[in-house]
């Protein structure tokens, strides 16, 4: 509707309206807009201008009634037409007990280290020795596992390793072509080294990570899953005509036949964080948003989720953006916005791990990735999946504590990839990627929202609105619905 009608409407009523007004009010369905004028100026009382104060609480009362009507036609406990067996086999929801003491990171490095150090000293003809005891094998080839205490570089161009485990500490050398490899670790791996004892320094000949073992494992399924992030509904750059069309494509209105039955065949869809974009997570958001309240955004969420068609179990985990707390791990939504989702949706936390239906997916939201891109030069936000592979390489989801990526000294790691996942999935960097590691399928989504100023000052380029539709045991397929 043009700017003149709906000044015209106001003052058809005796009301001038703010420029502001207007801007807020063309977004709005042209149905509703006398609705909107009739309620704003019974509220007016004797203001002589119409400002946003006193439009934004008939805008929310609208949404609400929205919201109720689409939870009424919902209907609680209706069963899902397809047989949907999802189980959670891991997540922090409900068990954080961690207050920031000292005693609670003694216990997460504690559960840290043993728990990869487990893992690398079980890999094969690797029999590691306590680091106390290297001196005593002076000839010898020996094999230790310790954590990262400290690296940097002498002045010969070799890399030093300060590792160390319960029982002491030892200096590791690197040289030649290992030197490279050193120079990937990140500070509180944990590592195995095989090597020589030469003075007080252990000299490296082999550096073992974490790393999986090859998944040959095959979960051929006859259902397709999909695989999106980063809607973050509420921001100003929000794209809503691609996020309808998509809607309509799971919904079967529209693609072509082969696009049809792919849409016919998905039975879950996975959305990895970031589902609102949040309040006051960067400086200057405010700007950006174009619904200002995070209740109001998460009405809205659920409002267009609930579009998705009902045959589909749809599983959400949060992210950075999100109202839940910022330390990884983090739990499933509150009650008092979960509650206002359909009843086909699944909240689990970040990360996650579930059994769906024979296939171990592992959900995590993916803020490492800034840290890994960071500190390893030749990884980069246009490939997303390849940071990704480095998570499982060190087999923990976030390997570098202290740096962008806020983690709560739980007394168990969550973030240690313990159990080997079929499918990988991760977002937040609002790029696209995927690959296969091991065996294992990795896919980084993109996102639901244009470039933001934010996004353009830190030189972000997104790529939205990209889908992928995985069938377990195939091929992934890449649907594009971005119309830029």
């Amino acid at each position: 509707m043009s700017s003149k009608l709906i000044a015209t409407k106001f003052a058809m009523q005796g009301y001038n309206v703010h420029p502001s007004v207007i801007e807020i009010l063309k977004s709005q369905p042209e149905k509703n807009i006398d609705r909107i004028v009739s309620e704003v100026c019974k509220i007016a009382g004797n203001s002589f201008i119409i400002t946003p104060e006193d439009v934004s609480p008939v805008l929310e009362m609208l949404k609400a009634k929205e919201v109720r009507k689409l939870k009424e036609e919902i209907k609680p406990g209706k069963p899902l037409p397809q047989r949907c067996d999802v189980s959670l086999i891991k997540d922090i929801t409900g068990g954080s007990c961690c207050e920031g003491s000292v005693d609670d990171f003694v216990l997460y490095f504690n559960s840290r280290y043993e728990k990869l150090a487990s893992i690398i000293s079980q890999q094969r003809n690797f029999f590691p020795v306590n680091i106390a005891d290297v001196r005593k094998r002076k000839s010898e080839k020996v094999r230790v596992v310790g954590l990262i205490v400290g690296k940097r570089e002498s002045m010969n161009g070799n890399a030093i390793i300060e590792l160390e485990d319960r029982t002491g500490r030892i200096t590791v050398i690197a040289t030649g072509k290992l030197k490279e490899e050193a120079d990937e670790l990140l500070g509180d791996e944990t590592i195995g080294v095989e090597g020589f004892l030469r003075g007080r320094s252990l000299i490296a000949d082999r550096i073992i990570l974490p790393d999986v073992p090859v998944n040959g494992k095959k979960n051929k399924k006859d259902f397709n899953m999909v695989f999106i992030s980063d809607t973050h509904f509420g921001s100003n750059t929000f794209l809503h005509e691609e996020w309808n069309t998509f809607v309509k494509w799971l919904n079967c209105e529209v693609g072509n036949e082969k696009s049809i039955k792919l849409a016919e065949r998905v039975k879950y869809v996975i959305i990895a964080g970031d589902i609102v974009d949040g309040v006051g997570v960067y400086p200057g958001q405010d700007r950006e948003l174009e619904i200002i309240d995070i209740n109001g955004q998460y009405e809205e969420a659920a409002m267009q989720i609930a579009k998705m068609p009902d045959r589909v179990r749809i599983i959400i985990s949060p992210g950075n953006h999100d109202a839940v707390r910022q330390a990884e791990p983090q739990p499933a939504l509150p009650k008092e916005f979960a509650s206002l989702f359909p009843k086909n949706v699944m909240h689990v936390g970040n990360p996650s791990m579930l059994d769906v239906e024979g296939v171990k997916l592992l959900i995590y939201h993916g803020r490492s990735i800034d840290d890994l891109v960071m500190k390893i030069p030749r990884l980069e936000y246009e490939r997303p999946h390849q940071a990704m592979i480095e998570m499982l390489r060190r087999r923990h989801l976030a390997p570098l504590y202290g740096n962008r990526t806020l983690i709560a000294p739980e007394r168990e790691d969550y973030l240690v990839v313990d159990d080997i996942p079929d499918i990988l999935h991760c977002g937040h960097v609002h790029t696209y990627g995927t690959a296969y590691y091991r065996g294992i399928f990795l896919v980084n989504s993109s996102c639901w929202q244009s470039q933001t100023e934010f996004q353009k000052k830190v030189n972000l380029n997104p790529i939205p609105g990209n889908v992928t539709v995985y069938q377990p045991g195939g091929e992934p397929i890449r649907l594009n619905f971005y119309s830029a």
